[in-house]
This record gives C-alpha cells, structure tokens and sequence, in this order.
C-alpha cells in the first residue's frame, strides 16, 4: 500500500493521511489548473524531478531517478494539460511518443473543451529530429515543432510532410521562450505544461514565464555532474515561489510551487 500525505496534514496536525494510493480523480483536483484564466492569458507549469543533490537525470534520463507515484502525477498533469513542451534534447533521449488519450481524464477533459489527448510542442532551432518517429507521424492530435523563423527550410519542409504543424516563435534560429508560450496561447493551448529539459526550464525562467514548479524530489544521491533541473544564464534577482501543496511516499516528495504573482 501507498500514501501520500497533504502539507496541511504535515503542518498542523502531524498526521498521516490512511495508508492508500490516492486516485487520479484526487490528483486531478490536487494539481488542477486555475479554474478561470482571464481571456487572453496562458498558465506555464513545470514537472521535474530531482535527486537529493541536485541531479535531474542519471545516465542522462530522468527515469532511473523517479518512481511509480511520480509516474502516476507525470500522467495526471500530462491529462489535464492542452499542451506538453519540450525540448529537441528530451524528446530524443527520453523517446517520446505521443501523448496518449486516457479514459480517466475524458469526462474531466471534456467538460474544459479539451480534445483527447494533449498536443506535443517540441522545441527546435536546428528541426534536429527524426520525422519517422511515432511523435509525428502517429499522434492523436499534430504534433507541433516550435522553432525561429531562419531555421533550415528543408528541416521545417520535412516537418510539414511528416504532419506536423510548424509554429515560429522567434527571430533567427533561436526560439523566445515569452513567444513561445504567446504563440501555443493564440492557438487555443493555455494549459501549458514543460517537462524541460534543463535548458529549456531554463530559458522559461530566465524569461519570467514560469508560473508554477511541479517538483518531485527523490530521495537518491548520484554525485557526478549530472544537470540540475535547469540551467542556461541565470536571473538578476531570484524569483520568489510559495509552496501551494506537498505530497510524500516512500521518501519522495511531490511539491507544488507558484509565482508569488501568479
């Protein structure tokens, strides 16, 4: 049996929740996205994870280091997203596929006008991807390949024979991470969920774009000079995030942070 435990449980009584696996319905609710977002505006979350030193992946992956429970909120978030980003790098190492549609998600997907299944966005200067790929040419909606406007002609010719659509969101071949959320926004994609990697992370931050961090922190030492859950140049001044939920199992914590504006 698993549990996971509220924050307030933790905080104000010192008591454990009964010793079950909560449900998706309850994560669904627990990480829902707020619930009106004026017109117009858009809602960026992250999902990372992160080792007790700071690692964001082991051998490159991000999976050796996660577990069941996180797997089961990576699901949920993907559900309740319009969008999923990432990057070029994180599409080819982690193999990404299409996101799937799930009938625990449907009713709830529905009743907010989302189509079955979340689109993925994977964001590309050099269009550096193999269009043979399940991502593109087997997904329940197109995928999207976000890149600049003097990316190579032949890579976003070969995206658009491969299905997918090709969304310019920058000047050059370098992607603005502020348009790249206005331009998935414009195309009726609000909820808006990153799963990175670092870099891209990154970027969002740097930008000021990022309005809440989902974080997992295993509880695994690595060493090593694995990446931290992001990188790139860093901000003027730190961004302050207040802890808005926290959940544990077996010594992972999943925390929920958001933009003290947001």
């Amino acid at each position: 049996m698993r549990s996971l435990f509220p924050v307030t449980d933790l905080t104000t009584t010192g008591t454990a929740a009964p010793d079950r696996e909560w449900s998706l319905d309850e994560l669904a609710e627990a990480y829902a996205y707020p619930a009106a977002l004026p017109a117009g505006t858009s809602w960026l979350r992250a999902n990372m994870v992160s080792t007790l030193d700071g690692a964001a992946q082991h051998d490159g992956r991000s999976q050796p280091i996660s577990c069941a429970a996180d797997m089961r909120i990576f699901g949920t978030l993907r559900g309740l997203a319009d969008v999923v980003i990432a990057g070029a790098e994180t599409v080819r190492q982690e193999g990404y596929r299409p996101a799937r549609a799930r009938e625990a998600f449907a009713a709830r997907r529905a009743a907010a006008g989302q189509g079955p299944a979340p689109a993925v966005a994977v964001v590309t200067g050099s269009l550096d991807l193999d269009f043979s790929l399940p991502l593109f040419t087997e997904p329940l909606v197109p995928t999207l390949v976000v890149t600049g406007a003097g990316a190579p002609a032949d890579r976003i010719e070969a995206a658009r024979k491969a299905g997918a659509e090709v969304v310019i969101a920058g000047d050059g071949t370098r992607v603005d991470p502020e348009r790249v959320v206005r331009e998935l926004a414009a195309r009726g994609l609000r909820r808006q969920l990153t799963e990175g990697g670092p870099r891209l992370l990154g970027q969002f931050v740097a930008a000021g774009a990022l309005d809440e961090l989902c974080l997992t922190l295993s509880p695994m030492l690595t060493a090593g000079d694995a990446q931290r859950i992001a990188g790139g140049p860093g901000v003027a001044v730190p961004e302050r995030f207040f802890l808005a939920s926290l959940l544990e199992e077996a010594g992972f914590l999943f925390s929920r942070y958001r933009r003290t504006d947001s």
